[in-house]
């Protein structure tokens, strides 16, 4: 169920525990949300101990997967907050199945990400990696660049971020897809939507193979060996959803045979990426430190949605964002 309890229930001052981590600073607006709520802070081994009695969790601490260990402390729990766009590390069976309600941050990290997915194909196609190697070496060597506009994207991820990614990228005159778990043909933002079932079958279409899903079971090592091999040589995949869509042994022997020409890289199975793994040093392959979305105030908007909705929740509004927790994610269009 994504459904409130009854709103009688509600104290006119709930109670919020906030999760967070000594490495994290507070939410800005830490005093307008003690104007609305009782705030009580907790860190993922005082959680267990500050749960009783709180109705409302703001998991400041976006990637903590510490409410499942402190689950059965959680005797009023209505509503669960997630200040990230992925709820692939707070979910679990007993969270599903409760009546908790779940939000996340979705629409903080649309913009931005799709101007960095933009940047990543720009980078690839004008050869600026290229560019900052020779001028390391201080080497003058003149080569000839890919036109962007009439290249092929296939957006994977037909969420918010992924819409706002192939408007973007329509907007340099790309040829833009969509890819996602209903197809269809007349999609306002992608035209064309593929079924991620079938990806095999489209991957040979793409310049640029662009992943945008959120991590489910179904989602989870979607590029895989056979998909790799699916692709031109001479594409470019991006990866700005979550490390696991993609198999990192597969990918390390693809961009090694040349299977394909490049991976632009924001996300790992493991964070951060260990210094030993190949990825590292692989040529074409370009690593960031998943940092798409994280534009400068980035936090304050998070801690702006957050303070929102709990106005609507205090009102007994429906709540902005709620997550399907059987899909894992946030439905939109």
């Amino acid at each position: 169920m994504n459904e409130l309890k009854d709103s009688p229930a509600r104290r006119e001052r709930p109670k919020v525990v906030v999760l967070t981590s000594g490495a994290t600073a507070p939410p800005y607006n830490t005093a307008a949300l003690e104007r609305q709520a009782d705030l009580v802070w907790a860190h993922a081994d005082t959680l267990a101990e500050t749960l009783p009695g709180a109705e409302i969790l703001f998991v400041w601490d976006f990637f903590s997967t510490a409410l499942r260990d402190a689950w059965d402390h959680a005797d009023s729990l209505q509503w669960v907050h997630v200040a990230a766009a992925g709820v692939d590390t707070l979910l679990f069976d007993a969270l599903r199945e409760s009546d908790v309600v779940v939000t996340n941050a979705r629409g903080a990290f649309d913009q931005p990400i799709a101007e960095f997915v933009l940047a990543s194909i720009l980078a690839h196609d004008k050869l600026l990696h290229e560019s900052k190697d020779l001028q390391r070496q201080g080497v003058w060597r003149h080569r000839e660049v890919r036109r962007t506009a009439g290249r092929r994207a296939l957006v994977v991820g037909t969420g918010g971020i992924g819409r706002a990614t192939a408007r973007l990228l329509r907007a340099v005159g790309m040829d833009v897809r969509g890819a996602g778990r209903t197809p269809r043909d007349d999609d306002p933002d992608f035209g064309d939507v593929v079924s991620t079932d079938r990806l095999i079958e489209h991957a040979a279409w793409a310049d640029h193979l662009v992943l945008i899903a959120p991590l489910t079971e179904q989602t989870r090592g979607m590029v895989d060996a056979e998909v790799l091999a699916a692709m031109q040589p001479t594409a470019h995949l991006v990866n700005v959803g979550r490390g696991p869509l993609v198999d990192e042994l597969a990918l390390v022997q693809a961009v090694r045979a040349r299977e394909i020409a490049a991976a632009s890289l924001d996300v790992f199975t493991e964070e951060p990426l260990p210094a030993s793994h190949p990825l590292w040093n692989l040529p074409n392959v370009h690593v960031s430190a998943h940092m798409s979305g994280d534009v400068v105030g980035w936090r304050d908007t998070l801690a702006d949605q957050f303070e929102g909705n709990l106005a609507r929740w205090r009102a007994g509004s429906e709540l902005a964002n709620a997550v399907d927790k059987d899909l894992g994610y946030a439905r939109g269009r």
